[in-house]
């Protein structure tokens, strides 16, 4: 069940997208750094959406609660790299995932906003939900202090792959922090299913926007 009142807040005017001279980049300002994006309009997972905006502004806003200093972190469906590029800056170890057609501009992305700054060196990994997760990221070898993930569940097909996935990662002691635009019925019943399964809590929610943001960990025994 989803405990707690939720925070009620605004994506800010400094959060949206600058005017480019490059059609295809945008413009960001998180923890005092710009960072430029660059979008394609191939793939969905290579537009910035709005839950990206709500958990990167929520987690620069929220360091005391949520400190990623040299914590493991991992975005599953990292898109354009947006979050993890803010999860690096907030000093933590990043490794972002997507599939491998997204892969490239990911990395181009990451690279371009990392590369000059004093920070753990993220990497940038391809991961299917559901497929190979014991082969690719054995139990034995990895485990992450936070799972962060963004628009992850829209229209689409995958949803209990997703849900697998989560529950694969999620350990004892993990955090996962997911903010998703509530669109469709279905976005409803997946939160349903999450709730059944972690300790679930609505952090805040950006009305404008209809983001929820919420903090899920595993129920313990």
């Amino acid at each position: 069940s989803l405990t707690g009142s939720p925070v009620t807040l605004k994506i800010l005017q400094n959060w949206v997208p600058r005017v480019s001279h490059y059609f295809d980049k945008e413009h960001y300002t998180y923890a005092g750094h710009q960072i430029v994006i660059q979008e394609s309009i191939e793939h969905f997972g290579a537009v910035v959406w709005p839950g990206a905006l709500a958990l990167s502004q929520y987690l620069e806003s929220n360091q005391e609660q949520f400190n990623l200093k040299d914590k493991k972190v991992l975005e599953i469906g990292a898109g354009t790299g947006l979050l993890s590029i803010v999860a690096c800056i907030l000093g933590a170890h990043v490794t972002a995932t997507d599939l491998p057609e997204v892969l490239d501009n990911l990395s181009y992305n990451i690279s371009r906003n990392t590369q000059n700054l004093n920070m753990h060196k993220p990497e940038v990994r391809k991961l299917v939900w559901g497929e190979g997760l014991n082969e690719d990221f054995p139990m034995s070898t990895y485990h992450y202090d936070f799972i962060l993930a963004t628009d992850v569940v829209y229209h689409h097909g995958a949803l209990d792959p997703l849900l697998a996935t989560m529950v694969y990662f999620c350990k004892p002691g993990t955090v996962l922090l997911w903010a998703n635009k509530f669109r469709f019925s279905t976005d409803y019943e997946f939160l349903e299913k999450v709730c059944n399964i972690f300790n679930t809590t609505i952090l805040a929610e950006f009305p404008e926007s209809n983001v929820k943001l919420l903090k899920a960990t595993v129920r313990k025994n």
